[in-house]
């Protein structure tokens, strides 16, 4: 199986139904943002445009850029102006007010080239507000899989893609770009799995399990969620992500 083959990819179906709540958690972040009328922000990984409608709302005038065509056709199906764009080439020079992102920087990889992208995309004085994992994100999870991959030969690093740094790393990334960081928060947020814990893993970390054929594939996914019901699943059987969160606010000269 190849890297393309293992790559993570979108489904605005799959995501609404086990992942709404991704979207549904962004007021925290968005109030940090705190959108004008008549400000151009930059929506960066805007996903199916749940919260970029609402920043148009404000009376933003917004762009969305996301990297799955089918998650910017959804976006434009909700009347967002929006393209497909990889976060780590960002083709805008010092056209926004303002660079907003939720739940998506953890995923790009190198980091440094995003940070790059946004400083150059925003004028002077704008400012950057995210919200993405952050450091101890998911821990739990990632143990369970890493356990099972590695006892069934499987590739470890496909069990963790991500990206997740302290407030202090990211601010000295930020920093090294020219920004000035102005807040920072990371903090827990357990956060409940509406559909459980086998949907949750089906979405976001597919290419981990797809790696192995069936039925050593389903096996793998069954003991991921053994491995992790005593401490993420209570006695009625709902499920909580052991969720950490890294917000930020950082501006341009």
């Amino acid at each position: 199986m190849s890297m393309a083959d293992r790559a993570q990819t979108w489904s605005p179906e799959s995501y609404e139904a086990n992942a709404r709540f991704v979207s549904d958690l962004g007021a925290g972040v968005l109030a940090w943002l705190a959108a004008r009328p008549g400000e151009r922000i930059l929506d960066l990984g805007c996903g199916d445009g749940a919260l970029t409608v609402k920043l148009m709302a404000a009376g933003a005038e917004v762009i969305g850029v996301d990297d799955s065509q089918e998650m910017v056709e959804a976006a434009r199906a909700r009347g967002v102006d929006a393209r497909r764009m990889d976060a780590r080439a960002l083709t805008f020079e010092a056209e926004f007010d303002a660079v907003f992102s939720n739940a998506v920087l953890h995923w790009i990889l190198p980091p440094e080239k995003v940070v790059a992208g946004v400083a150059r995309a925003l004028k002077p004085q704008g400012r950057f507000v995210a919200e993405f994992g952050g450091h101890d994100n998911i821990a739990a999870i990632v143990t369970a899989m890493r356990a099972v991959g590695r006892a069934r030969g499987g590739d470890l690093g496909l069990a963790f893609p991500w990206f997740y740094p302290t407030a202090e790393e990211y601010s000295e990334m930020l920093e090294a770009a020219g920004f000035a960081v102005a807040r920072t928060e990371q903090f827990a947020r357990p956060t409940r799995l509406p559909t459980g814990m086998a949907a949750w893993l089906t979405v976001f970390r597919k290419p981990f399990f797809d790696q192995f054929e069936e039925p050593e594939r389903s096996q793998a996914l069954e003991e991921v969620v053994d491995l992790l019901r005593p401490s993420l699943c209570d006695r009625e059987g709902s499920w909580t992500a052991d969720y950490v969160r890294l917000r930020v606010e950082a501006r341009k000269p």
